[in-house]
């Protein structure tokens, strides 16, 4: 049992440094993190339900986890190749293909969650 403990251990302090690393190293990731900041602040500030927030926080897990995978598509597509290759450049387009999709979903998330809150404010 303490064996077992000890590779879940290393695992998840292994885990731990992929993430530290992506928000050191990766833009994206901090833009991201930034965003689901914001958007946690903002469902506090406007109250709204728990399946809401809930909707909010997998949409957040979901952005930063698809960063990841991005990130990780593009670092193991470099290490294969340094040349240019055309299923290395589908490679890494999908990938960015895929955030892209998730962020456009992560946008309309937010405005039907938050924009009737924020068009009340202003009438």
């Amino acid at each position: 049992m303490r064996e077992v403990l000890k590779r879940h251990h290393i695992s998840f302090r292994n885990a731990m440094a992929g993430i530290v690393w992506s928000f050191r190293s990766q833009p994206n990731f901090r833009v991201h993190a930034v965003l689901a900041l914001s958007a946690l602040t903002a469902g506090f500030l406007f109250q709204i339900s728990a399946v809401e927030t809930a909707v909010i926080v997998f949409t957040i897990l979901l952005g930063l986890t698809v960063e990841m995978i991005n990130t990780s598509i593009e670092a193991m597509t470099d290490l294969i190749t340094s040349e240019w290759h055309k299923d290395a450049k589908t490679a890494k387009d999908v990938s960015a293909g895929m955030m892209l999709i998730v962020a456009t979903g992560a946008v309309i998330v937010a405005l039907v969650i938050f924009g009737p809150r924020i068009l009340a404010l202003f009438e």
